[in-house]
């Protein structure tokens, strides 16, 4: 997305605008920007809800929310400390799951973190510093002030000594350093959930707690106040520094979000009254119960939808259930009352995403291959370890030279690249091999395309130029499940690899079993239960393996096909014992 200051900008429609819904700007310099349309598309129904963000009528991002599978990212729970494992440097932290919590040591006690993990669209800016330090809460435990955190400290942070200024390198050192860390097992902790669970991965905490509103998020005992860095104007940002100042108990801090820009004082004191509801309630809970407990449940995905995404460069919320559309109206009429003309109620009969076009992208999601309108395609495998993407030329072979041809497809593929990441929510490591280029240039190109789209993202993303192998390396944050895993599951039969194996192979391994079976046993009887599809292969010809088989170990087989038998597996029946003997003879 374009970050100018349109305030010297000459506004400038032509006539076809709005039906391509698309808004101009003409600058000073007379060249045009464009402002990307953003609109959000909710679907809901008895089963699950759908949110569907669209950049310019195509499909960036995709919530869905379905029962068994809720949102808890941002909720806090009081735990109970499961084990401490120092050579890892993290801690796993009963909190009531399936799973224990991970807690890594760098999540622990330092003030000083990005706490915007949790907040995807903002980020902490820096500031002047205040005349209140921040307080941690192991530090506050010592401070006295009697609330419930404080009776539960989770570290020890090594005070920060004034230095003189020929001894900053000195400190710099101090401050990069990590902090002890103490911890018991069976000690009470306070955290807050920063990942959903990944696999057979549990969710990932952090030991600082934070609270999202619409204008403020609460940082209880830190004491300092942070702007986003999305919010540009500098008087603003001090208008708005100040109030919420003024606003903000002692040992408490906040970031301003972004959609607090231009806000009344009401309107923020109100938010901020709110999030100290919460928190009172939190810290009674604490007092009051055992661990593990769940002390506050965030949003849900709808809801935090609207309340983070729902902003001023959207054009358009439309909703398609009635009565969720009262809520958000709702909403939207306390917090931002001139932005409810965007909001609209879908009442036509046909589904919501089949108008917006949004089912036809959401196919793509469940395909490995996605072609590109070049001829190219990009194939995604996720792999345990990491996302490995590769760019193929395809049916692209157009008169120019190759190295041409290379850097369009590359460029094309970049662009798509990155707005498939986005749309599966693909985190972790990811890997993506290009078309070889000869040239420097070429391959700067490429990797500068891709630092452009990436800017659209609001996950933390790290990119590195591309290698002498035609490679581009990149991190980027995982903070829920992949969106695939709301619409599929791991193969009953293949266990997800996308493999099984081959009937001539499970034959040799009956035949092995078979062997094994007549050499340690006097049984002549058997029951043999297999797929249907493996029965038909057994049974195939004049003479068919089956009976090659019974003739070559003198047994008697008796083929049963058995739908609940996987294709690659097989069961025997002793006909004697009248009990399954397959594991007995297995290797």
């Amino acid at each position: 997305m374009f970050r100018h200051d349109y305030s010297a900008c000459v506004h400038k429609v032509p006539a076809d605008s709005k039906r391509l819904g698309i808004v101009h700007i003409l600058n000073g310099s007379g060249g045009i920007c464009t402002i990307m349309k953003k609109e959000i598309i909710i679907n809901s129904t008895a089963n699950e809800h759908r949110i569907a963000i669209l950049e310019d009528g195509r499909l960036a991002e995709l919530f869905v929310e379905t029962p068994g599978k809720d949102r808890n990212v941002g909720d806090i729970y009081l735990g109970k400390v499961a084990k401490v494992m120092h050579g890892i440097r993290a801690a796993f932290i009963d909190i009531g799951l399936q799973q224990d919590a991970f807690l890594h040591f760098s999540d622990i006690g330092s003030s000083q973190q990005d706490y915007n993990v949790l907040f995807e669209d903002d980020d902490d800016d820096e500031e002047e510093q205040t005349d209140n330090p921040a307080v941690s809460p192991a530090s506050d435990s010592n401070g006295g002030n009697g609330t419930a955190v404080a009776s539960i400290p989770a570290v020890a942070v090594q005070p920060q000594r004034e230095t003189r200024p020929e001894s900053r390198q000195e400190n710099r050192h101090q401050r990069n350093r990590e902090p002890e860390v103490d911890l018991q097992k069976g000690q009470q902790i306070l955290v807050q959930i920063t990942k959903e669970p990944v696999g057979k991965k549990g969710v990932r905490v952090r030991s600082e707690v934070s609270l999202p509103g619409r204008f403020l998020v609460l940082l209880p005992y830190v004491g300092k106040v942070g702007v986003s860095k999305k919010l540009t104007n500098f008087k603003e940002k001090r208008r708005l520094r100040r109030l919420v100042r003024s606003l903000m108990p002692p040992e408490f801090g906040a970031i301003i979000r972004t959609v607090a820009e231009g806000k009344g004082e009401d309107m923020i004191k109100q938010d901020l009254e709110e999030l100290m509801r919460v928190w009172r309630n939190i810290e009674k809970a604490v007092k009051e119960g055992q661990a593990p407990m769940l002390l506050y449940k965030d949003m849900n995905t709808t809801s935090s939808v609207i309340r983070d995404l729902f902003s001023a460069d959207v054009q358009k919320v439309v909703v398609d259930d009635k009565k969720l559309f009262k809520d958000i109206r709702g909403y939207v009429q306390w917090m931002s009352p001139d932005m409810l003309n965007r909001l609209d109620q879908y009442k036509e009969r046909g589904p919501i995403f089949d108008k917006f076009g949004v089912e036809k992208d959401i196919q793509t999601l469940m395909s490995r291959k996605v072609w590109l309108k070049s001829g190219g395609y990009v194939f995604v495998e996720k792999t345990e370890a990491m996302t490995v993407i590769d760019v193929n030329s395809g049916r692209y072979a157009a008169k120019r030279e190759q190295e041409l041809n290379s850097l369009r497809t590359n460029l094309e593929a970049a662009r798509e690249i990155c707005r498939q990441i986005r749309l599966r929510d693909i985190g972790g490591l990811i890997i993506i091999d290009f078309i070889d280029l000869e040239e420097e240039k070429n391959k700067k190109k490429v990797y500068d395309e891709m630092k452009k789209e990436l800017r659209r993202d609001r996950a933390k993303v790290t990119v590195l130029p591309m290698t002498e192998f035609g490679l581009v390396q990149m991190t980027r944050q995982r903070i829920r499940q992949n969106v695939l895993m709301s619409f599929s599951e791991a193969c009953p039969t293949c266990g997800g690899t996308g493999l099984v194996q081959s009937k001539s192979a499970t034959m040799n391994q009956v035949e092995r079993w078979v062997r094994r079976f007549k050499a340690e046993s006097r049984e002549f009887r058997l029951e043999l239960h297999v797929n249907p599809l493996l029965a038909e292969y057994l049974k195939h010809g004049t003479i068919s393996r089956m009976t090659k088989m019974m003739f070559k170990f003198f047994v008697r087989i008796k083929l049963v096909s058995d739908q609940a038998v996987p294709v690659d597996e097989f069961r025997f029946i002793s006909v004697k014992q009248k009990k399954d003997i397959t594991e007995q003879y297995k290797v």
